[in-house]
C-alpha cells in the first residue's frame, strides 16, 4: 500500500480544519459563503485525483461531484433567504441528498450484506419516522411562520427523511463490518458533520435557533466536504466496496436504529397536538403508512426466517452433494419402521452399498470426477429401487437403501441383485466412461428382535465387509456369526495395540539350508503372538489386522532390529557362520513409508550387522498396487547394501513382467507349488520353469514349505540350491537355535540327497 496517498489524505484533513476555523472566525457572511463554495467545489478535482490514484469507479465520483455542485447551486439560488422560500432551491437540495444516497450505495454496494431487501425496508422505516418528526417539529413551525407557503415547505420537509437514510446506510455499513478501515470512519464523520449542519439550519428555519447560528452551520459543511475528500484519497477507500467474508445482516445495532426510528415518531405524535385539519390528516396518513411499512417488514422478516429455518432443516437432513437423505434421516426412517407394526407377509430389508476401490478414482481422475461418480451412482440407485424405498448417503462412497415393503426374502435378494446390476454399465463422466463395482450387505429387519436403528445399519455394514472379503462386486447376507467375527477382530485389534508394550510379541526363526553343502546359511524371522492369558494368535489373523490399522509399522521396526540383534549374537557365539543371513518380511505398509530406509539403516547400525547379511522379503502385491513407490523405496534400500527377495513367488499374476524391473536378488518358490512338486507333473513343470528363469536372471532360489525328503530330492534335481520347511526345521525360539543348528550339522546332507547343478530344466 502506497504511503503517499495516505499523506495526501491527512493534508486534506489539515486544510479542512484550517478552513473550518477560518469560517468560524469570519464575521462577514460573504467570507463564510465563499469558504463554503470553495469547500464544495474542491470535491470535484479531488475525486478526479482519487480516480487516478486509487482507481475509484466513475459512478460514485459523478454522484458525489454532483452533490457539491447542487449544494452550491442551492446556495446561489436562495442567497441569504431561507431555502424553503424557493421551491427550486429545495429541489436542488433534494437532488443533492439523493445523489449522496446514490453515491454512497454505488461506493459500498458490494459490501452490503445480502439479501439487501430488508435493509431498504428498514431504510424506509427510518425515512418515514424522520418525516413524521420533521413534520411535527419543523414543517409545522415553518408553516405558521411563513403564512402557509406549503409547496416549498413540504418539499423542504422531505429533506430530513432523505438525509436520515444516508445516516442509516452509514450505520449499517459500520455495523456489518468486522474490520473498519480509516476511510469508512472518514465517510461516517463527513456525513455526521453534514447532518449536524442540516439540523442546525432546520432549527434556524423553524425559529428554534436564532439567525446567528448559521455561523456555526456553514463550517460544519466545510469540514464535511474536506473529510469526505480525505476519505477518497486514503488508500483504504477500496475496502469499502469489498464483500465481507461473514456479514451480520441482522445485527443488534441495526435493530436498535430501526426500533428507535419507529418509537421516536410515536413519542412525538403523542406529545404534540395537531394545529389544524391539514396537520391532523398528514399525521394520520403518515402514521398509517408507517404502520403499513412496519407490518410488511415484519411479515417479510417472518417469511425470511421461516425460509431460512426450512433451508437449515433441509441442509441438516440432506446430503449436499447428491441431494439424498443423510444418516440422520435414514436412522429416523428405520426407527419409525421399528415402532410401527407391519404385516407378516412383509420382510423389510436394509441394504448397505459401498463402492469398490473408490479411492483409486479420486487419486487417478481427481475429486471432481469422484463427485460425478457419487452423484451418478445416487441417481441410478434411486431409479433401481421401488418408489417407496428410501435411498440415503451416509458418508463418502457409502449408501444405504431401506425397503420397508419387500414381499419376501426372495424379493429382498432380487432387490439386492438389482442394486448390483446398477454398476454393470459404465458411468459417463466428463473425462470419459469408467466402470465401478460395489459390494452390498443385506440385513433383514426382524420385528421381534430388540435391535436399534444403529444396530441394523451396523449389521448391514458388517455384511458389506464380508462381501468385500469375498472378492468384492458381490453381496452378502448378515447372520449372527458375522457379528461374533467382527467382535473378535475388534478384540484382537485392541489387544494388538498393546502387545508390543506388553512384550507379548516374539520372533521365532526357521533355518534356511544350502542343499549342496548341507549347511545352515540363513534364517527367516517369523512373528508369533502369545497373549498374557496364554492365548496364541495366529500370524495369519493378526498380521492383516496390523497391516490394516498401521500398527505393522512400529511392530515391523521392532522385528527388524530384534532379528538383526539376534543374528549378531548367534554369529558372535558361534551358533552359525559369519556369513549366515537373516530374512525379515516387509509389509506393503512399511514399504510405502518414506522413512523405512532410514529405519533399516538405523537397525543395521545398532545391531552391528553388515548390510549384505540382511534379506528383506516382499510380496508381489506392493509391486502391483504401487509400482513406482515400491521401485523408489527398493532402490534406496539396495543403495544401503541390503538384498531383496520376492516372497511367495508364483501366486501373483504379474510376477514375470516385474522381475527385470525391480532390484531383486532372490526368488522364494511358494509352498503351494513345492507341495505338489514330487507327485504333480504340472507343479513340477512350473517349478522347473521358475528355476530356469531365476537362473537365467542370476537370482538366488529358495524353496519354501519343504516337508518330505522326496520333495527335497526333486527340488535338488531341478536345480534349486536352498530350501526351508518343516522337514528341515519348524520355526523355533531364539534360545533353541543352537541345538537346532547342531542337529542339522550332525545330520549333514539328507540321505540320498545330491544337488545336480547341471540338472535339465526344460
Amino acid at each position: 500500500m502506497s504511503k503517499e496517498p495516505a499523506r495526501l489524505s491527512w493534508v486534506y484533513l489539515v486544510i479542512g480544519v484550517a478552513l473550518t476555523a477560518a469560517g468560524l472566525a469570519a464575521s462577514d457572511a460573504t467570507i463564510r459563503d465563499g469558504v463554503y463554495v470553495v469547500a464544495a467545489l474542491q470535491v470535484i478535482p479531488t475525486l478526479l485525483i482519487a480516480r487516478r490514484l486509487r482507481n475509484v469507479s466513475w459512478r460514485p465520483i459523478i454522484l458525489f461531484s454532483a452533490v457539491g455542485v447542487l449544494y452550491v447551486g442551492e446556495q446561489v439560488i436562495s442567497g441569504n433567504n431561507p431555502t424553503y422560500e424557493s421551491p427550486l432551491a429545495v429541489i436542488f437540495v433534494l437532488l443533492a441528498v439523493t445523489s449522496l444516497v446514490g453515491g454512497l450505495v454505488a461506493l459500498v454496494r458490494s459490501s452490503l450484506p445480502g439479501p439487501t431487501r430488508s435493509i431498504w425496508g428498514d431504510a424506509l422505516i427510518v425515512a418515514l419516522g424522520a418525516w413524521i418528526i420533521s413534520w411535527a417539529t419543523l414543517v409545522q413551525s415553518i408553516n405558521q411562520a411563513t403564512d402557509n407557503r406549503s409547496v416549498g415547505v413540504v418539499l423542504y420537509g422531505l429533506y430530513q427523511p432523505t438525509s436520515s437514510v444516508v445516516l442509516f446506510l452509514t450505520v449499517v455499513l459500520l455495523l456489518n463490518r468486522h474490520q473498519r478501515p480509516p476511510a469508512i470512519w472518514m465517510v461516517a464523520t463527513a456525513l455526521a458533520f453534514n447532518m449536524s449542519g442540516d439540523m442546525t439550519y432546520a432549527m434556524i428555519d423553524a425559529h428554534h435557533l436564532g439567525p446567528g447560528a448559521d455561523r456555526f452551520a456553514l463550517p460544519m459543511y466545510v469540514m464535511a466536504y474536506f473529510v469526505a475528500s480525505a476519505a477518497f484519497l486514503h488508500p483504504s477507500i477500496h475496502e469499502l466496496g469489498r464483500p465481507q467474508p461473514s456479514p451480520k445482516p441482522d445485527s443488534i445495532g441495526r435493530l436498535l436504529v430501526t426500533t428507535t426510528s419507529l418509537l421516536l415518531p410515536v413519542v412525538v405524535l403523542a406529545a404534540t397536538s395537531p394545529n389544524d385539519p391539514t396537520d391532523r390528516i398528514v399525521r394520520f396518513a403518515s402514521a398509517l403508512v408507517l404502520s403499513a411499512v412496519v407490518t410488511l417488514r415484519v411479515v417479510t422478516a417472518v417469511r425470511s426466517n421461516s425460509k431460512a429455518q426450512a433451508e437449515l432443516l433441509h441442509g441438516a437432513q440432506t446430503d449436499p452433494l447428491t441431494g439424498l437423505p443423510n444418516r440422520v434421516v435414514m436412522l429416523q426412517k428405520i426407527n419409525e419402521l421399528l415402532r410401527t407394526s407391519w404385516d407378516s407377509d412383509k420382510h423389510p430389508t436394509l441394504f448397505f452399498v459401498d463402492l469398490d476401490r473408490f479411492k483409486n478414482i479420486n487419486d487417478s481422475l481427481g475429486h471432481a470426477a469422484g463427485d460425478e461418480v457419487l452423484v451418478t451412482v445416487a441417481r441410478r440407485l434411486v431409479n433401481a429401487v421401488p418408489a417407496d424405498a428410501v435411498v440415503a448417503r451416509l458418508s463418502g462412497d457409502e449408501y444405504v437403501v431401506l425397503d420397508a415393503h419387500a414381499k419376501s426374502q426372495g424379493a429382498a435378494m432380487a432387490s439386492a441383485e438389482r442394486l448390483l446390476a446398477v454398476f454393470r454399465e459404465p458411468l459417463a463422466l466428463s473425462q470419459g466412461d469408467v466402470f465401478v463395482t460395489a459390494s452390498v450387505g443385506v440385513a433383514a429387519i426382524n420385528p421381534t428382535a430388540s435391535t436399534t436403528a444403529e444396530d441394523l445399519v451396523r449389521h448391514a455394514d458388517t455384511a458389506m465387509y464380508r462381501a468385500k472379503d469375498a472378492g468384492r462386486n458381490c453381496l452378502a447376507v448378515y447372520d449372527e456369526s458375522m457379528h461374533e467375527r467382527v467382535a473378535h477382530r475388534l478384540a484382537v485389534e485392541t489387544a494388538l495395540y498393546r502387545a508390543l508394550d506388553r512384550r507379548e510379541l516374539r520372533l521365532f526363526h526357521q533355518p534356511i539350508l544350502d542343499l549342496q553343502s548341507g549347511d545352515v546359511v540363513g534364517f527367516e524371522a517369523l512373528m508369533r503372538w502369545q497373549q498374557a492369558d496364554g492365548t496364541i494368535v495366529s500370524p495369519a489373523e493378526f498380521i492383516p489386522i496390523a497391516e490394516d490399522t498401521g500398527t505393522i509399522v512400529p511392530i515391523g521396526s521392532w522385528a527388524l532390529l530384534d532379528a538383526l540383534t539376534q543374528l549378531r549374537r548367534w554369529i558372535d557365539e558361534g551358533v552359525c557362520s559369519p556369513s549366515a543371513t537373516m530374512s525379515v518380511n516387509v509389509s506393503p505398509r512399511q514399504l510405502s513409508d518414506t522413512n523405512f530406509p532410514a529405519i533399516v539403516s538405523e537397525a543395521l547400525t545398532r545391531s552391528g550387522v553388515s548390510p549384505q547379511l540382511l534379506w528383506l522379503e516382499i510380496t508381489e502385491s506392493i509391486m502391483i498396487s504401487e509400482p513406482e513407490l515400491a521401485l523408489a523405496t527398493l532402490r534406496r534400500l539396495r543403495s544401503l547394501g541390503v538384498r531383496v527377495a520376492l516372497d511367495d513367488f508364483g501366486t501373483g499374476y504379474s510376477s514375470l513382467s516385474l522381475l527385470q524391473k525391480f532390484p531383486l536378488q532372490r526368488i522364494k518358490i511358494d509352498r503351494a507349488f513345492v507341495h505338489g512338486v514330487a507327485d504333480n507333473p504340472n507343479d513340477r513343470s512350473l517349478v522347473r520353469t521358475i528355476i530356469a528363469m531365476g537362473r537365467s536372471l542370476g537370482l538366488d532360489m529358495v524353496a519354501e514349505g519343504v516337508e518330505s525328503v522326496h520333495q527335497l530330492q526333486v527340488l535338488s534335481d531341478l536345480g534349486c540350491t536352498k530350501a526351508q520347511g518343516f522337514l528341515i526345521s519348524h520355526p523355533v525360539p531364539a534360545d533353541a537355535m543352537r541345538s537346532t543348528v547342531a542337529a542339522l550339522e550332525r545330520l549333514g546332507q539328507f540321505p540320498g540327497l545330491r544337488v545336480n547343478t547341471n540338472a535339465p530344466v526344460n
